[in-house]
This record gives C-alpha cells, sequence and structure tokens, in this order.
C-alpha cells in the first residue's frame, strides 16, 4: 500500500473517532508526538512524587502520613502504566529515562517548585492535580489506544488526590487565623504556576495544532486553562480566601472569569531548568535510578534464570 493510501486510512480512522493501536501504520510525526508527550506525562508523575514525598515523615497525623503514601504510590504506578505506553510505540525504556536523566526530555514545571509548608501538600492536591485532571479527562479520548486506556484508572485516582488536597485547605482555611494564613500563602504561591500547566497561550504553542488534528487533544490550552480557572474561583470563595489576581473578574457575556496575564518569562525559565528546584529535582531523580541499579540487575538475572529453566 502506497504512502498516500496509508495517511488516508490514518485520518479516515480519526475522522470516525476510532483508535491507532499499536500495529497500526502511523505517520512518524505522530509517533514522535505522542513519544514525546507520554513521557514527559510519565517523567511527570515520578518527578512529581518528590515534593510530597519530602512530607510524608512530617505530616500532622498518622492519618495524613498514610493518605499521603497512598497518593506518592499512586503517581508511581501512573508512571509505570505510561512508560509502558510510550514503550508500545517502539521505544524502550532505558531510552525514555535516559531522555529524562541527561535533560533532553522534559518534565511538568510545576515540579520545579519547593513545597515549604504542609500547606503546599494541600494546594498541590487541590490545585495541581485539579489542574492535571483538567488535561487528562479529555485524553481519555485521546485518539491513540493503549494512552486512553492508562487514562481511565489514572483520572479516577487524580480526582482522589485532588478531594484529599481540598480537604487539607479546607481544615486550614476554617482553623486557626495561623493555619488560614498558612493556606492562603500556599495559594499565592501555587495559584500561577497550576495555570502555566496548561501549556502556552494557543498562539503560541508549537505542539498543540498537531495535537488537534490528530485527537491526540480535544481541547486547546487556552480553553483548559479558563475552564480550570471558571471552576476553580467559586472553590477559593468557598475557603474564603482570596485568588491572588486583582485582574480577575466576573465577565458576563462569556459566562466566565477574565484573569490576567500568566508570566511567561518566568514559565519559559523554569522549563530550561533555571526554575527553583530543577537541579534538586533532576539529581534527585538520577541518584535514585543509580542507587536502584542492584533492584534491576537481580530482577534481570532471575527472569534470566526463570527461562532459561523454562527453555530447558
Amino acid at each position: 500500500m502506497d504512502q498516500i493510501k496509508l495517511e488516508e486510512n490514518f485520518q479516515a480512522k480519526l475522522d470516525r473517532n476510532e483508535m491507532i493501536e499499536p500495529k497500526d501504520w502511523m505517520p512518524e510525526n505522530y509517533r514522535k508526538h505522542l513519544i514525546r508527550q507520554i513521557s514527559q506525562h510519565a517523567h511527570s508523575e515520578i518527578i512529581g512524587m518528590l515534593p510530597e514525598g519530602n512530607w510524608i515523615t512530617r505530616a500532622p497525623s498518622m492519618r495524613r502520613k498514610i493518605v499521603l503514601l497512598a497518593k506518592v504510590q499512586d503517581e508511581a504506578g501512573h508512571g509505570l502504566y505510561l512508560y509502558s505506553a510510550a514503550e508500545s510505540m517502539g521505544i524502550s525504556r532505558d531510552e525514555l529515562l535516559d531522555q529524562l536523566h541527561t535533560g533532553k526530555a522534559k518534565y511538568s514545571s510545576i515540579f520545579n517548585y519547593p513545597t515549604l509548608t504542609w500547606s503546599d501538600i494541600g494546594a498541590v492536591g487541590w490545585l495541581v492535580d485539579g489542574a492535571a485532571i483538567m488535561n487528562q479527562v479529555m485524553l481519555q479520548r485521546t485518539s491513540y489506544g493503549p494512552y486512553a486506556r492508562a487514562m481511565v484508572r489514572i483520572c479516577k485516582e487524580e480526582s482522589f488526590h485532588q478531594r484529599q488536597g481540598f480537604e487539607i485547605m479546607q481544615v486550614l482555611a476554617k482553623g486557626t487565623p495561623e493555619q488560614k494564613a498558612m493556606a492562603q500563602d500556599s495559594l499565592n504561591r501555587w495559584w500561577w504556576p497550576s495555570l502555566m500547566m496548561f501549556g502556552p497561550a494557543d498562539d503560541n504553542s508549537p505542539n498543540s495544532a498537531n495535537a488537534l488534528k490528530w485527537k491526540i487533544k480535544r481541547e486547546s490550552n487556552d480553553q483548559l486553562r479558563q475552564r480550570f480557572v471558571n471552576q476553580t474561583v467559586p472553590q477559593v470563595e468557598y475557603l474564603g480566601l482570596t485568588v491572588p489576581d486583582k485582574d480577575l473578574k466576573w465577565n458576563e457575556e462569556k459566562k466566565g472569569y477574565d484573569f490576567g496575564e500568566v508570566n511567561w518569562e518566568e514559565f519559559y525559565n523554569v522549563i530550561k531548568g533555571n526554575g527553583p528546584c530543577n537541579k534538586e529535582r533532576l539529581s534527585a531523580k538520577v541518584q535514585s535510578h543509580k542507587d536502584g541499579a542492584w533492584v534491576r540487575e537481580a530482577a534481570n538475572a532471575y527472569a534470566a534464570k526463570k527461562n532459561k529453566v523454562a527453555a530447558a
């Protein structure tokens, strides 16, 4: 079958909202786009364990420790699902991790900010996971089958994470004046980085056009960002806190909020590796990979021995 016919069949599948599976023909640019996106997603889940894992031993109660431990464990599982989805496109796990460790592959800029107080764990669960869900719900209908199926369970677990974060913020916001001030401080520091999670503005996003054309994404960065603001502002008001945006106001005509301009200079600076915790996060991940070498070697040796016995 010639190239033109293959491309026509591929597009016809997308037009019918059928999923592309690993053995199906796909354009090379589609494959590269998905490997970049899925691996970035996987790396974000793994790196995202670090700012929260930092608080497991310092959580204020045994219940909080158990819930946070479960959440961090979930994030590890999400990373594994996504690495497996990426591998189905013909790239190895070792190559994916090497790209992360050498800085070639990126992860979400949000995880390069520090968790300074316990309320930051609440803000991360509420805002960061809330923004993640906004991005990920549509990915349950993404055009690549393994990615879409991985997202079903991930979205269910992320919804639990968001509720856990909001509960922390609610307890603090309804607590002592000092606790409420702590909650407000976390909101102040995490609000804008959470808006950055949706990626560059549509008119400055190099990958959005293809993502929408190939039905990898179903909505644009700006559409998702607007929905997040519309959904989250009432939650802020319910908590009795204040959105750190002097330009925020309700727009009756569009039935949504107008909000201030995101500091894209900060966003790109963090992406380039100059955020508060970029070097710390990547260093911790690389060291963890080195420390776990003996586990991988033992597992491979066991698998080789088991296969040898089975073949005998």
